[in-house]
């Protein structure tokens, strides 16, 4: 029989974060300090494989409780998913002391520029000559050109599409100048100079509240004469909206989602609701969920009900972080 793993407590308080999982354990990070989550990270990485036995022991001693079976494997990385859903990109960085990433590729340029929200792109091109402006309307993906160029000043606008229409072929040595501005730009977003990291950390936060409270802190922070209400708005996705998703949409956030987790966001659910979720699964699915929901609710909890359905929105928003489908209030804000 081996010898006993012996676990500093950092080491302790890592495996119990990565036991309890992504949702639990991101909620519980936010509460750290910075430099115990420093010593979390550095404690993951040295941990391999946990005997289950070594881990209840673990448990036992933090006095908490964990379902039964959850051993442990590949904790740095697991870790780093738990950070990774529950910080920003920024907030990660800083916390893991990494320094600035390798400059982007060209076609890395070309996809992350057009990440950026159409109307603070549009700002940041009216510092740009307008064949620069040109060239880079003119390669992007027409659907997020076309939003860029709604936001642009009309005293800039005209121009450029005309230069836009009059564009032979972009020399490589120009298009390369192109290329390293937009770096630039790039850059000067991720060093925080752009409120969207400000504005996805408060979107966050609201996504986690009721429809109701949401509508209350927004009309607060309109009121208080926010800049980023729009930018922040975009970002917000709750249950309810489901209904104003595409179908391609709502097949894409339901697809793989736990049954018992649809089953429980239903409860109580409008009839237009419960369709525009039941005609994004397959037809065998819908059944099980159908006959379900036709049963006694074997006391689903209205706290329960609400979490399924913050779970599912939260999906959604991760999602469109990827961009595999677009939330309503994006569509309205553009």
């Amino acid at each position: 029989m081996g010898a006993a793993v012996k676990l500093t407590q950092a080491q302790k308080a890592a495996a119990i974060l990565v036991a309890m999982g992504k949702p639990s354990a991101g909620r519980l990070l936010k509460f750290f300090k910075q430099e115990e989550l420093k010593s979390l990270i550095e404690a993951a990485r040295l941990l391999r494989t946990i005997p289950q036995a070594e881990l209840e022991k673990v448990v036992e001693e933090f006095e908490n409780e964990f379902t039964e079976g959850a051993g442990l494997l590949d904790s740095a990385d697991s870790m780093d998913t738990i950070l990774s859903e529950s910080l920003s990109p920024e907030e990660v960085n800083v916390l893991l002391g990494r320094k600035d990433p390798p400059p982007l590729g060209a076609e890395e340029v070309w996809a992350e520029i057009e990440k950026l929200e159409p109307g603070r792109l549009a700002r940041l091109l009216a510092q740009e000559h307008p064949q620069t402006v040109a060239v880079i309307l003119a390669r992007m993906a027409p659907q997020a050109g076309s939003k860029v160029v709604r936001e642009l000043d009309r005293s800039q606008r005209g121009e450029v599409i005309r230069r836009v229409a009059s564009m032979g072929q972009v020399p490589q040595a120009a298009k390369a100048v192109i290329e390293k501005r937009i770096a630039e730009i790039l850059r000067a977003e991720a060093s925080g100079k752009d409120a969207s990291a400000g504005q996805a950390r408060v979107a966050r936060l609201l996504n986690e509240l009721d429809r109701e409270d949401i509508t209350d802190v927004m009309d607060d922070l309109e009121k208080a004469g926010s800049e980023d209400v729009e930018g922040i708005r975009a970002r917000l996705f709750t249950f309810e909206e489901v209904v104003h998703l595409s179908q391609k949409a709502r097949v894409a956030l339901f697809d793989g989602l736990p049954a018992d987790l649809v089953t429980a966001s239903l409860r109580g659910a409008p009839g237009e609701l419960a369709e525009a979720v039941l005609s994004a699964l397959g037809a065998r699915s819908r059944r099980m969920i159908e006959s379900e929901l036709q049963m006694e609710d074997d006391g689903v909890s209205v706290e329960a009900i609400g979490e399924a359905r913050r779970r599912i929105a939260a999906t959604a928003v991760e999602l469109a972080q990827k961009g595999v489908i677009e939330l309503p209030s994006a569509q309205n804000a553009a």
